[in-house]
């Protein structure tokens, strides 16, 4: 089997970039989500409004975590670990796929539970009688409504190094 021809420096660097960008949107929504609170007083009755209280907050918080620590370390392996030709290559290229792969499809479909989870909240349930929540704890609501974009964008952007993934590997199998 012949050694694949090293990857060309712009695609190297726009992995890179992309990578970096995805550790800082998926870090900052995880932290958004992870510390937005606020207490309000109603009918008496004082409440904090924290992530846990909506489960789909928190898998997103804690789906946004994971996935910034794994291209934090996918990005010090580009950063610092060549690829060779050997056949260790190939394991690390097809980890790398199906990681990416998982990443951006865990990141996406939390995101857009969490999104669904707080539509009610922001719209409220007539049929239900659950009330409009957004109209009393707005600061969280905007904090919420903030890191579910950053998870969207750090998705989009795994979605993209999925592909890079998959030319690296690609690029492998056809040698």
């Amino acid at each position: 089997m012949a050694a694949a021809a090293a990857p060309a420096p712009g695609v190297v660097r726009a992995e890179r970039l992309l990578r970096g960008g995805c550790v800082v949107m998926a870090a900052t929504a995880a932290l958004l989500l992870g510390f937005s609170a606020e207490t309000k007083t109603v009918l008496f009755v004082r409440k904090t409004a924290v992530a846990k209280d909506v489960q789909a907050l928190w898998v997103l918080t804690v789906a946004a975590a994971a996935a910034a620590g794994y291209h934090f370390a996918q990005l010090v392996r580009c950063m610092y670990c060549s690829s060779s030709g050997d056949g260790g290559a190939m394991a690390v290229a097809w980890t790398s796929f199906l990681l990416d792969k998982g990443c951006a499809y865990v990141v996406f479909g939390s995101t857009a539970a969490a999104l669904q989870a707080c539509m009610v909240g922001l719209i409220g349930v007539e049929a239900l009688q659950w009330s409009k929540l957004c109209n009393i704890y707005t600061r969280f609501c905007e904090q919420a409504a903030a890191g579910m974009l950053c998870s969207f964008l750090a998705a989009v952007g795994m979605a993209v190094l999925s592909a890079f993934s998959a030319r690296r590997l690609f690029r492998l199998l056809s040698c």
